[in-house]
């Protein structure tokens, strides 16, 4: 679930850079990603009672090396001397998927996590009845 909140938030740091430039003698905000190691694990261990191991991976966010989109806007305070203006090289339809993903995602882990809670609670439910 933190993985899937960490990328709404990365997905919504670009959003709110889409627009974002910077004077023409440096780079505007550059693109991040979330990038997650997938997990190896065995089932039979992780759900086991005796395993207390937390489940972690290794979470990184990288920057995007894609050069950036130039518009030309002469006018621009942070136009270069050919009059383009540098922004961030980010794709809105990109991000909206990756938003809407992430909250399903994040959405599915909740109801796993509803539904094992229900079922431990019957079955504690069950073993006091015996």
């Amino acid at each position: 679930m933190d993985l899937e909140k960490r990328r709404v938030e990365i997905a919504a740091l670009n959003l709110a850079n889409i627009h974002a430039t910077a004077p023409a003698d440096k780079l505007p905000y550059a693109h991040q990603k979330v990038v997650a190691e997938p997990l190896s694990v065995n089932f039979n261990q992780a759900l086991s009672s005796a395993s207390h191991t937390v489940l972690t991976r290794k979470v990184q966010v990288i920057g995007s090396d894609a050069p950036p989109r130039l518009a030309h806007d002469p006018g621009h305070p942070h136009a270069n001397p050919q009059g383009f203006v540098a922004y961030s090289r980010i794709d809105q339809a990109t991000e909206m998927v990756t938003v809407s993903t992430a909250m399903r995602a994040y959405e599915a882990n909740i109801a796993v996590a509803s539904s094992a809670r229900a079922m431990a609670a019957k079955a504690l439910e069950l073993g006091s009845q015996s």
